[in-house]
């Protein structure tokens, strides 16, 4: 089933997305009897979840002409996702991976590819519609693209820069060190990021890919998008945007708003949450960020939806969550930092048998 959206698109989001294999119990690959299939892609993870929340999402992506192509491109429309513009590639295959159900950022975690030569490593400047790629008010790329190829490289190239009258960049870095066959993959994620308009990285990841400590330093060594945002995990997070004028008011949800020559700064610490699954959680974020800069909200609030997001990944066994009703999203948002500062989220949290605790 492929989905069309008429009239104007929120968000395009270009990139890979490949069916997954999801352990059914704890345990190295070696041990694991079997798996459920679900779908996964950085990309179309962010674009399923905007659209879940109401907003006008397009994936632009390519798959094999296969039933596990049949399945990502039907499994991601039925999100409301505009999947019209996803080519089929008759002569490569749809890429599947396979993953443990620990932390990522654990030694026992474990995931195999098998996309070496996938439908979506032929994207490429000549094989994806122009058109429908900036056709949104953003567009939402990650570091992942540039890895699968030349030609996708030569693409992300292409789409990560700022132009006039084009749509916001939109960029994570998500740097997959497996998936770079060379030291390059430093150097040209710091040069897609500096070309986007709005960049999301994760601090531990800046300092592996860059040799670059702290958010003041990440901010110093990407100073031309309008906002930067620097992921801490469990610590919170820090936007630095560009400011054509500063703030008379104290921003709601920012415990701190502090103002530079050239950024306002903006730090948040992220909610407690109890996890379910440990991942997932930086695409939602990065959903949940997009989707308050699309409403025109503030930077702390921004960033409060963005950890609100990533919460609901947090707490549900897949990549992929439903977001909080925005209704529910924006009466947490809004509290003050000290009741922000005592929210301890758990599993159906965001739905009529929500579990929001406070010590």
């Amino acid at each position: 089933m492929t989905a069309s959206v008429h009239g104007p698109v929120d968000v395009v989001c270009l990139g890979e997305s490949m069916v997954t294999f999801l352990p059914t119990q704890a345990g190295r690959l070696a041990d694991v009897p079997s798996f459920v299939r679900g779908i996964g892609g950085a990309e179309s993870n962010v674009a399923c979840a905007l659209a879940a929340a109401g907003h006008r999402t397009r994936w632009v992506g390519r798959v094999g002409a296969d039933g596990f192509g049949d399945h990502l491109v039907s499994a991601i429309a039925a999100y409301g996702v505009d999947t019209s513009a996803v080519a089929r590639d008759p002569e490569r295959p749809t890429g599947v991976y396979f993953r443990t159900a620990t932390d990522r950022a654990t030694d026992a975690h474990e995931v195999v590819y098998y996309r070496a030569g996938s439908a979506a490593s032929a994207m490429s400047p000549h094989t994806v519609p122009s058109g429908a790629i900036r056709s949104g008010r953003v567009l939402h790329l990650s570091g992942i693209t540039a890895a699968l190829s030349p030609d996708c490289l030569a693409l992300m190239r292409d789409l990560a820069t700022r132009r006039d009258g084009g749509p916001l960049v939109s960029f994570d870095v998500n740097h997959r060190p497996g998936l770079w066959g060379d030291p390059s993959a430093a150097g040209v994620l710091l040069e897609l990021a500096r070309g986007a308009d709005i960049v999301f990285v994760g601090e531990d990841e800046a300092e592996q890919a860059w040799g670059v400590r702290g958010a003041d330093a990440i901010r110093a060594a990407l100073p031309e998008p309008s906002v930067v945002v620097v992921k801490r995990g469990a610590a919170g997070a820090v936007s630095f945007t560009r400011r054509p004028e500063r703030h008379s008011t104290p921003d709601p949800g920012a415990v701190t708003d502090a103002v530079t020559d050239a950024d306002t700064v903006t730090t948040v610490p992220a909610p407690r949450v109890t996890v379910t699954a440990p991942v997932g959680a930086g695409d939602a974020f990065a959903a949940g960020f997009l989707s308050a800069t699309l409403r025109g909200l503030t930077a702390g609030q921004r960033l409060r939806h963005g950890h609100l997001w990533a919460a609901a990944a947090l707490t549900v066994p897949g990549d992929l969550a439903a977001p909080p009703a925005a209704g529910h999203a924006d009466r947490l948002a809004a509290l003050d930092d000290e009741a922000w500062g005592r929210l301890h989220l758990g599993p159906g949290w965001t739905g009529e048998d929500q579990e929001v605790r406070t010590p």
